[in-house]
C-alpha cells in the first residue's frame, strides 16, 4: 500500500516551502548531477521531477552532469582499463572517444528525455556547442613526499576550463528550455577535452551569476570528527579542515570548486547526498536543508 501523507502535513510542507519558492523565483540554480542518483531508476525519475518542478515555479535550473560509471562500463566492454590520478581520469585518444560518446550521447540524451517526459523542455549540450566550454590541457602536479620535488603528470586529454560562453544558455533559458550540459570542452585548435563535472559546474554557475550551485554526491556532506553532518562551513573553516586532514579524498576538490564559485559571485553552494529522494527540493525548500552549505564567511 502506498504511504499517504495526512492533508494537514501536506499543508505544513507547502507553507514551509513558500518563502523559499518566493526567494528563488526568477533566479538561476546550477545543479551538478552525478553519483548514485544517475544510476538508480527511482532516483533518476525523482531528479527529473524535481528539475521540472523548479522550472514550473519560475526557477531557472541548469544541469551539468557526470557519468563515470557509465564510461567505465563501456571501457570495460572494450577491454580498456580506466586509470585515475588524484580523481582525474587518465584520458588517451581511445578513452576520449568513449568519454565523448557516452557523456555527450547516451547519458546526456537520457537525462534530457527523462526531463522532457515530465512536461517541460530540456536541451542537451556539450561544451563544443556554441563554444560553450573553452578549455586548455591540464597538468597534474603531484607531490607525495615534501622532501622530494613535485612530479608533473600528463593526464592526456584532460582539460581545465579557460572560459564559459553563456550566450547559448541564456538563449535557451529565455525560451523556456532547461540546458543539460555534458562536461566536454574544446581547445583553441578544436581539441576535445574531458573535464571534471564539478569543475565545469562551478565555472558555469559563476558565468551565469547563479544564486546557488548544488553539488550532488553520494555522501551527506562534510562530517565532523564524530561523523556528524556539518550544516554550514565557511572558507576559513574549510581550509583549516583540509590542512588538518578532516576533509580528505574526493571531498577536497568539491570544496575547492565550491569556494571558487563563491569567489566568483555565487551566493551559496550546498553539497548534498543525491541518494536521498527529492534531495534538491529538500535542500532548497526546507528550513533545515539536508547537506553542508558552503559559504565564503
Amino acid at each position: 500500500m502506498q504511504n499517504i501523507i495526512p492533508r494537514s502535513n501536506v499543508a505544513e510542507i507547502l507553507i514551509e516551502a513558500l518563502p523559499y519558492i518566493r526567494r528563488f523565483a526568477g533566479m538561476t540554480v546550477v545543479i551538478k548531477y552525478g553519483g548514485h542518483a544517475m544510476v538508480d531508476e527511482q532516483l533518476k525519475e525523482d531528479f527529473a521531477r524535481d528539475i521540472s518542478l523548479l522550472k514550473f515555479i519560475g526557477i531557472h535550473p541548469v544541469v551539468v552532469h557526470g557519468g563515470g560509471p557509465q564510461i567505465n562500463c563501456v571501457l570495460d566492454q572494450m577491454g580498456i582499463r580506466p586509470k585515475f590520478v588524484r580523481g582525474m581520469r587518465m584520458t588517451d585518444g581511445p578513452t576520449m572517444d568513449v568519454v565523448e560518446m557516452v557523456l555527450g550521447g547516451k547519458v546526456n540524451k537520457s537525462i534530457v528525455a527523462q526531463i522532457n517526459q515530465q512536461g517541460v523542455s530540456a536541451v542537451g549540450l556539450s561544451g563544443k556547442d556554441g563554444g560553450l566550454i573553452q578549455a586548455a590541457k591540464m597538468q597534474i602536479v603531484f607531490q607525495e613526499d615534501s622532501t622530494k620535488p613535485p612530479e608533473i603528470i600528463d593526464p592526456g586529454m584532460v582539460g581545465q576550463v579557460t572560459r564559459i560562453n553563456p550566450a547559448i544558455i541564456h538563449t535557451l533559458t529565455k525560451e523556456g528550455f532547461i540546458p543539460v550540459i555534458a562536461p566536454i570542452g574544446v581547445g583553441e585548435q578544436g581539441e576535445t577535452y574531458n573535464i571534471n563535472a564539478d569543475l565545469v559546474a562551478s565555472h558555469v554557475a559563476t558565468a551565469l551569476n547563479a544564486s546557488r550551485l548544488i553539488l550532488m554526491t553520494d555522501v551527506d556532506g562534510v562530517l565532523d570528527d564524530q561523523g556528524q553532518l556539518i550544516s554550514s562551513i565557511d572558507m576559513q573553516q574549510a581550509e583549516q579542515m583540509i590542512a588538518g586532514q578532516q576533509i580528505t579524498g574526493g571531498m577536497i576538490p568539491k570544496i575547492e570548486y565550491a569556494l571558487e564559485a563563491l569567489k566568483g559571485g555565487v551566493k551559496k553552494v550546498p553539497i548534498i547526498n543525491g541518494k536521498r529522494r527529492h534531495a534538491i527540493l529538500l535542500e532548497l525548500f526546507t528550513d533545515q536543508g539536508i547537506g553542508t552549505e558552503v559559504t565564503l564567511r
